[in-house]
């Protein structure tokens, strides 16, 4: 016999929607049989197969070991990472639904390729560690990373735990009730905040994007709003307010305005590059999603954190950059 206990997130789900998961190589047919003939059941009782899950609901399924197996595919196993990849100092912010954490810059949002280390695999990792997470929970939902940033940017990214956190949080940046904002050091002197509609093209043999200022075969809408906080030695700080969230978008878009990100190989101003490389070490682009604001108001699974703000302070190069040439409450969010 197989049980499975409805934890955190999960409520809601239909019956047959998780049997299908658990039972992935068997057709519905059989799954109804075993409802009607009782081999399945929830809290003990029969099912029909429709029944909305609660928490703490007790799926249990009496088949052979053989049986079971057999219209099971295998779970796919989670990597336990040694200790130095460990993620509990990234943690902002963990509840039983999410991990808000601050990525370094150099890391990846999730591997690209088998083998690599992303903070996806990080955050599984720690869930493991933690035994929230198991082989069979694991079959059910297999938490990730709800928005991606580049590898060499840094700052805040989302870990959705379940299956109903993910799509909360999912819809939520869709219908812009999470704002995310980015520290920028640009070329040249911005003295006024701007709001900007574009229209952006990318070349996935090149993995570069194009910016421009009418709409068009092959071109997607993106809107970037930015202000500065203040600028020295011909460079500015921005903060960047990205409405809609596309591959390159800032880096691209402030390009496009004649003032690209310091340090952005693909985009960038190589004499201004030159420089902070030199002084600095600086050899990726200066960008970091610092703020993530989820505002007052908010309705629905993400009430409980309505008018919360959480701040991911930079680290290494950029903030050496930052304590050097502005005033550190800057990237507090003061």
């Amino acid at each position: 016999m197989k049980e499975y206990i409805i934890g955190p997130g999960e409520e809601g789900i239909r019956l047959d929607k998780q049997l299908f998961k658990i039972l992935d190589n068997a057709g519905s047919g059989f799954i109804y049989k075993m409802l009607r003939k009782k081999n399945i059941t929830l809290n003990d009782k029969k099912a029909s197969g429709n029944e909305h899950l609660n928490r703490d609901d007790v799926i249990k399924i009496y088949l052979s070991d053989e049986t079971f197996d057999k219209f099971t595919k295998a779970t796919p196993r989670i990597e336990v990472l040694d200790a130095s990849r460990e993620i509990k100092d990234l943690i902002i912010y963990e509840d039983e639904g999410l991990i808000i954490l601050n990525k370094p810059a150099g890391l990846l949002s999730q591997k690209a390729k088998a083998g690599d280390i992303s903070i996806n695999e990080m955050c599984l990792s720690y869930l493991v560690n933690k035994g929230e997470l198991t082989d069979e929970k694991l079959k059910l939902f297999k938490p990730s990373v709800c928005n991606r940033l580049d590898r060499n940017t840094s700052g805040i990214i989302i870990f959705a735990k379940n299956h109903n956190m993910a799509a909360a949080v999912g819809n939520a940046l869709s219908k812009r009730q999470i704002h995310k904002y980015y520290l920028s050091l640009v070329s040249g002197i911005v003295d006024k905040e701007d709001d900007v509609i574009s229209y952006l093209s990318k070349d996935e043999g090149s993995n570069t994007v194009k910016i421009f200022d009418e709409a068009g075969d092959g071109r997607v809408k993106i809107h970037t709003a930015y202000r500065p906080l203040g600028n020295k030695d011909g460079v500015t700080l921005l903060e960047v307010d990205l409405i809609t969230g596309k591959s390159h978008q800032i880096r691209a878009q402030m390009a496009a305005l004649i003032h690209p990100l310091v340090g952005d190989l693909k985009y960038g101003d190589k004499s201004v590059n030159e420089i902070y490389k030199k002084k600095y070490g600086l050899k990726a682009q200066f960008l970091h999603a610092y703020k993530l604001s989820i505002p007052a108001g908010t309705e629905g699974p993400l009430s409980y954190l309505s008018g919360e703000v959480f701040i991911a302070p930079p680290s290494g190069i950029i903030k050496d950059i930052m304590d050097e040439l502005f005033n550190p409450d800057i990237y507090k969010g003061k």
